[in-house]
């Protein structure tokens, strides 16, 4: 008999279902779940080019200040909040939630570079950068993700040994209805919506599956039964608690 694996949970910018998205307590809870494999995180670069741990272009959303991360110093953002008036949260640096890694040998990062259109290639030279420096070029740990197949090119030429996922748009719904691919990396990378709607994405030419966001129970079962290989979600807890509930039956080989 054949079982079929359960995907790996990827903590979405960390537990952010349940903490303020990106910060240190929000990563920090995640790692410390048995059963999930690691945290996502999106990185963006500084006006004085340092390289953050942040989804969005600006910090209203998430702070109680204000601006975009790309005209703003690093230590000026350093000087507001990101998380609650009674566990107030810094923005993090990438080398910082690096070092945080370091105290849970076990788990996975996977990066996602964002590309404003002042920082380009920088941000992921940068990515690149902080990688070698501290000897994790090679580190089957860490993956990096992201919407730009310039980007996987760019990843595949200097640290071909990192694990690549390209992100799906969801307007290539479609655009790009051939599912036609511009670089060669490690797996696809499709939003949940986009994968349901188009399954010839699943294993898509014998590459790894990473799905994103799946926040409900049906939908953590239906990526394990279709054979994603990993999803992202801000409910990591949870993702432990369903597969507990539902633990993996055996099927036929044939």
């Amino acid at each position: 008999m054949m079982l079929k694996p359960d995907p790996h949970i990827i903590a979405h910018r960390g537990m952010s279902g349940l903490y303020p998205e990106s910060t240190l307590r929000s990563f920090e809870e995640a790692l410390k779940l048995d059963g999930v494999h690691g945290i996502e995180c999106d990185v963006r670069l500084t006006r004085d080019g340092r390289l953050v741990v942040h989804h969005d272009p600006f910090i209203n959303r998430t702070s109680d200040g204000a601006g975009r991360i790309a005209k703003m110093d690093f230590e000026h953002i350093r000087t507001f909040n990101f998380g609650t008036k009674e566990d107030p949260q810094q923005i993090m640096l990438l080398d910082e939630l690096l070092d945080l890694l370091e105290d849970y040998p076990d788990k996975h990062i996977y990066i996602e570079t964002k590309h404003p259109t002042r920082y380009g290639p920088e941000v992921d030279e940068q990515t690149v950068r902080t990688l070698w420096y501290r000897g994790m070029k090679e580190d089957p740990r860490v993956h990096l993700i992201s919407f730009s197949h310039t980007a996987m090119r760019y990843f595949k030429q200097v640290v071909p040994d990192l694990e690549t996922f390209y992100l799906f748009r969801l307007r290539e719904m479609k655009w790009n209805k051939n599912n036609t691919m511009f670089s060669r990396p490690y797996g696809v990378g499709p939003a949940l919506a986009h994968l349901r709607s188009k399954q010839e994405l699943l294993g898509y030419r014998g590459l790894k599956t990473y799905t994103w966001t799946v926040n409900l129970p049906k939908d953590m079962l239906w990526c394990r039964e279709k054979g994603v290989d990993a999803f992202a979600t801000d409910l990591p807890h949870l993702a432990v608690d369903v597969f507990r509930e539902h633990p993996i039956t055996p099927v036929s080989a044939g």
